[in-house]
Parts: structure tokens; sequence; C-alpha cells
């Protein structure tokens, strides 16, 4: 039993972690802000108002050490959500783990080999969705292999990767697109292990045994519980049939959950603890695919960063499902069922089919690299939104029952939610200025620093396993900025296809779309020019589904859209804005740090003589926030509770027209 957890600082979260435990929480489940999770330092340029934002940062190993004083780590379960520097925190991790025992007079290797927990390290997933990724597939691939086959040996009883599905569905996967995407990437992995050389083929099943999942559960219970149920039965025949793996329990699909987030509504977010538990329902029912661990959201997720009494109520959700009902006692409730079997069967079969496409291609790097992958997720998701607009899909308190009673929950919005202190990132930028400083003060740690990082480039450019330069990394004191640095400069940087191009729009016979198109063609032909907009990503926020979709839809409506993807600084998106010409510049911001970055990109298109170029934002912003945007210059601001495409794009050519001084539309469309 789990809540996703870390904030502000390593001291900060240490003292959430200890109350979480005292109140019966059973492992930890670290989230590490962006700057950790993408490898920068806090005082890198790109790690701007994102330090401490949506996890905690960890630049070094006195970090770690604060994130876990006073909580033995040979006798804990951590999770730790990381990704493209999993390598490098599992390496902080370890040591951290060694100086404990070390403390206590224990021996540090046996320390190392009681560790248990799992780092996250599914990369596929990251060109798909959360955009976290730092190095292309290939190297990317091989830092996962090494890992694996490291932990495998070392640190036996640690997941060394969680296949995540989890954030596919987020980013508009089907069922069956969530359950064949996540079985391409275990396809890769395993077959990258077995063709490395690195473990003896008798030890194969020691791999797939250590393999775990991270699955989304939405709130379609019924297909839901079947999507698990496929999981199981195709994750059984693919390790027996392509692996030949014999042992039953190295074979047993080992996942654990998050209930869904992008769910999780603003509009009534009291609803969103109904949905919490049916989802949570969902991978608990059936004892044949039940999940080993389960962690859920707070009901106030869509408003901003939980409170700790939010997380509490996450975790006694579970403990009453745990201890007061009777859900545990029982065989599989659903063996027998014809219903559930057929779902199952439906799903199997899809999930084959595509999982066959894939592998056509060459498999799932060859897949992301080509975009396949990414334009399916765009697509799928443009229809989901496309169906909750109409109506189809029905989403309670926000396309229907809208009217409310005034929420008790939400009556003070600036206490509703958690806050990081503006000061953390300055703290955080000059204390790792001095760790670096005072390490370098000293000539001998200067020179094991310097030596632990030419042997890290020595060992990337051959194949080498990367973990014992790593972990010398670690112990001789370097930062996350200086390992990552170190890498890119063998290993080069990526930029994953954005899906946008490929993907086709799916709104063409509404007629709010086509009210929407005349407006934008109307006023092009007044201003004699195509109306173009930029949707640009400032930050490390790679949560790109919102900015896609607006994407797609501009376009679908008419406009030029010019969309670069994610990790953009303000100064170069102002510079494409300029050398476009566009008419609306749309900023999409989900990691809290946009009050650090809007006003940089309002100043910069000033200074370059754009400043009547109209600027629009869209994220989880709170209403405060919204307000002091507006009061610097933001046109407009947009939030979940707009889910309304149209509505938004009708209200792209409003802002245009003011921008011009043109009078408003009085033909403005009325659609939802």
């Amino acid at each position: 039993m789990r809540t996703y957890a870390g904030h502000s600082s390593a001291a900060a979260s240490n003292a959430l972690y200890r109350r979480n435990l005292d109140k019966g929480q059973t492992g930890l489940s670290v989230a590490f802000d962006l700057p950790t999770q993408t490898g920068y330092d806090p005082d890198h340029v790109l790690a701007r108002g994102e330090v401490g934002k949506v996890g905690v940062p960890i630049s070094h190993i006195g970090d770690m050490r604060a994130l876990f004083a006073d909580i033995p780590l040979s006798r804990m379960n951590t999770s730790m959500t990381i990704n493209a520097t999993a390598m490098w925190l599992l390496a902080l991790y370890q040591v951290a783990a060694e100086e404990q025992a070390e403390a206590a007079g224990e021996d540090p290797a046996s320390a190392v080999r009681a560790l248990a927990g799992t780092t996250q390290n599914d990369i596929i997933k990251e060109y798909l969705s959360r955009g976290t990724y730092v190095f292309a597939p290939g190297p990317s691939l091989r830092l996962i292999t090494d890992m694996v086959t490291y932990t495998v040996t070392d640190i036996p009883k640690w997941n060394p990767i969680n296949i995540c599905s989890y954030h596919l569905q987020e980013a508009g996967a089907t069922p069956v697109q969530e359950i064949a995407y996540a079985m391409c990437t275990a396809i890769a992995v395993l077959d990258a292990v077995r063709d490395s050389g690195q473990v003896p083929p008798e030890r194969f099943g020691e791999v797939v045994a250590r393999i775990s999942f991270f699955v989304n559960a939405g709130v379609r219970f019924v297909e839901e519980m079947c999507k698990m149920r496929a999981f199981v039965q195709l994750w059984d025949e693919l390790t027996r049939e392509r692996y030949g793996v014999t042992d039953d329990k190295a074979r047993r699909f080992r996942y654990g959950v998050q209930v869904n987030s992008l769910g999780l509504t603003e509009a009534q977010p009291e609803n969103n603890v109904q949905r919490i538990v049916l989802e949570m329902l969902a991978v608990t029912l059936s004892k044949d695919a039940r999940a080993r661990a389960v962690q859920l959201p707070a009901w106030n997720e869509a408003l901003g960063l939980p409170r700790p009494w939010d997380q509490q109520w996450s975790l006694r959700i579970q403990q009453v499902l745990a201890y007061e009902s009777d859900l545990l006692e029982y065989d599989d409730l659903f063996e027998g069922s014809t219903v559930v079997a057929a779902k199952v069967a439906e799903l199997v079969e899809g999930a084959r089919a595509e999982i066959d496409r894939v592998q056509a291609m060459g498999g799932a790097v060859p897949a992301v690299e080509g975009g396949y992958m990414k334009s399916e997720l765009v697509a799928s998701h443009s229809r989901r939104r496309q169906r909750i607009e109409l109506g189809e899909d029905v989403v309670v308190g926000v396309n229907r029952f809208e009217t409310t009673e005034p929420n008790p929950l939400t009556a003070d919005l600036d206490a509703a939610i958690q806050s990081v202190d503006p000061g953390v990132e300055a703290a955080a930028a000059a204390a790792v200025r001095a760790w670096r400083e005072e390490r370098d003060a000293d000539p001998a740690r200067r020179e094991r620093a310097a030596s632990a990082l030419a042997r890290l480039k020595t060992d990337a450019t051959s194949d080498v396993n990367l973990m014992a330069a790593t972990l010398e990394c670690a112990r001789a004191g370097l930062t996350t900025g200086e390992w990552a640095a170190a890498l890119r400069e063998v290993f080069g940087e990526f930029r994953a296809p954005t899906g946008v191009s490929g993907s086709v729009g799916v709104g063409a016979g509404s007629a709010a779309l086509a009210d929407v198109r005349a407006k934008v063609a109307g006023l092009s032909q007044e201003l004699g020019e195509k109306l173009r907009v930029l949707v640009g990503k400032p930050g490390l926020d790679g949560h790109s589904n919102g900015a896609e979709q607006v994407a797609v839809r501009a376009r679908d409506a008419g406009f030029e859209v010019i969309y670069q993807g994610i990790r953009l600084t303000p100064e170069q998106i102002v510079a494409a804005a300029v050398a476009e010409d566009v008419h609306l510049v749309g900023i999409s911001i989900l990691s809290g740090s946009h009050m650090e970055l809007v006003p940089e990109v309002l100043d910069r298109l000033r200074e370059a003589g754009a400043g009547d170029v109209p600027v629009i934002v869209g994220g989880i912003i709170p209403e405060a926030d919204a307000v002091r945007l507006k009061a610097l210059g933001v046109a407009e601001v947009f939030t979940p509770k707009d889910f309304g495409l149209n509505d938004i794009m009708s209200r792209f050519v409003d802002v245009i027209r003011a921008s011009r001084g043109l009078a408003a539309d009085a033909e403005a469309p009325a659609h939802a």
C-alpha cells in the first residue's frame, strides 16, 4: 500500500515518508522532480521553475542520504518512478544503503542483496507519453539492459524495470493498445538482455522473474478487470513460448497499479473518490489477476499538489478494502463467467494482432523511431476527446449532471491544495553549487570525481556494463547533471516524433467544428493571411497529451499549426513565434511551473517587438494563479474543466480579433 509522494526537498520528503509509514503505509513510492528525471541539476537553465514541483530533487549522494534518513533501506520496499536516469538513482540508492549498513556495523554487501523495490526504467513509454527521455532508444535500451543484468546478480530482490502501460492509457491507448504496446516493450527489453550475452541461458528465468509491470486502472470496471486477466494470459504465453521459461513462478505476471489520474476531474472533484474506489476494485476483485501493489491518487490531483491529509485519505481507502471487507478471503470471483471469458478472449485476440503488427515493423524501437505508436495514440486520444465532447462518453459533473451544490472541500482553493515554496528552487540551486565547490576544493575528492567521470565516458563507448562506473560516480560525489551530461556527450540527445503531423483529425463531421472552421476562415479572409498558431511546451514538463490534442484540433479547424514538441526554453518558443510570424502563442504546462515560465515568455515577446502577439495558457493552474497570469497580460487560461476543444478554438479566434483591434464576431458558435 503506497501513495506516490515527494516534493520540495529531500528533508521535506523524508518527513512526509516517515509520517506515511507511521500511518500504516507498507512501502514507499518516490516521485522525483523533472530536472532529476531528465538529468539536470537544479541550477541548470532548463530546471527553471521545475525544481521540487512534481517530486523531490535528488542531485547527489548527500540528497539520497537525506531522503532516507532514519528509514532502514534493507528492510524497506521502495518504488522509484525514474526512467532515463534510473541507473544513476539506483546507484545512489545502493550507496546510501551501504552507508546505512556501515554506520550500523552491518555488512554492506548483505544490505545491498536485501534491497527490495523497483525502478520504473521503461523508456519506451517516455517517447510515447511522459516525455522525460534523454537518449535515443538504442542507448536507452543499453542502459536498461545493463541494469537488468546487474540487479539479477547483485540485487536479486530488485525489479530493475517496470513495464509501464499506465501512461499509454493516459496518452489515449485503448485496452488492446495498452496490452500490446506494453508486451512489445517487454519483448524489446528481454530480447536485448538475451542478446547481450551477459546472462547465461540457464539463468534467463531469473530475468523474467524480475520483470514487473505498472498498469493503469480506468473507470470502465469490467473492461479493466478483463484487461488484467488478458495481460496474465499473454505474459504466460510469451515467457513460455518465446523465452522457454518453464518455472510457473518465474512466469507470474507481477504488476502494480496506480488508478487513473487522467479520469480525475477538476469539475465536482468530490466525484473522484468513487472513481478511485471503482478503479481500485477493478485490479483487486479478481484474485487470479490481482495487483501486488496499489497506489491511489488523491481526490484533488486535477486541482494541484495534494496535501498530506489528501494522501492519507487515499491510503485509508486501501486499508478499508484490505482490513474491513472480506474481499481477500475468497478465490477468484469471476472463474467460470462466460461474460468475462468472452471479453478476455476479445482483448487477447486484438492485442495479439497489434503485437504482430509492431513486430513486423522490427519491434518496439523501430515503431517508436518511425512514429507509428505515437501517431496511433494521438489518433486514439482524439477519438476519445470527441466522444466526450459529443456526450457519447459521459463524465459525471463535466458533460452531464453539471449542476452542483457549493463544495465545502474546495471552498478555499488556496487551502485545498499544497503549494511549493518558491524559495525551494533557489535553495536547491545554491546547495548543488556549494556541493560541487566543496568537493572540488579538496584535491583528492576532485581527482576522484574527475576519474570517475572519465571512466563513465570510456565505458559508454564500449560494451562494458555501465553500472560499475555509475556506482563509482555516486561514491565520488558527482551530481545528476554531471552524470547525465557525460552520457549526453557519448550518446547524444533525442527528440521523439510528436505524432501530430501523422494524426488524422476525427471531428470533421461535427457541426460545431464546421462553425469554428467558418469563423477561422472568415478572420483569415479579413486579415488576408492564414491564421498561424504556435503551441509550445516550455520547461521540462513532458506530459504533452493536451498540447497534442490542441494542435490536432487547431489544424482541423483551419489554423496553420507550429508544434515542435516538448522541452523548449522560453527563448526558443519566442524565437519560433517571431520567425513564423504567428497570430497567437499557446503555452501548455502541467508541472506547476507556469508562474516562472509564462512571465518569461511574455517578457521575451515584448523584448522581441512581438508584445502584441496574444498568449494563452493551458494546464493544471489554480484559480488564483490564473488571475495573476491574466494581470500580467495572458489573454486566456484554460484548465482541465475546459474540455470542449471546439470552444477553445473559437476562443482562439476571439483573442486574435481582439489583439488586432477588430470587433468581436457576432456569429460565434454556441456549440459545445
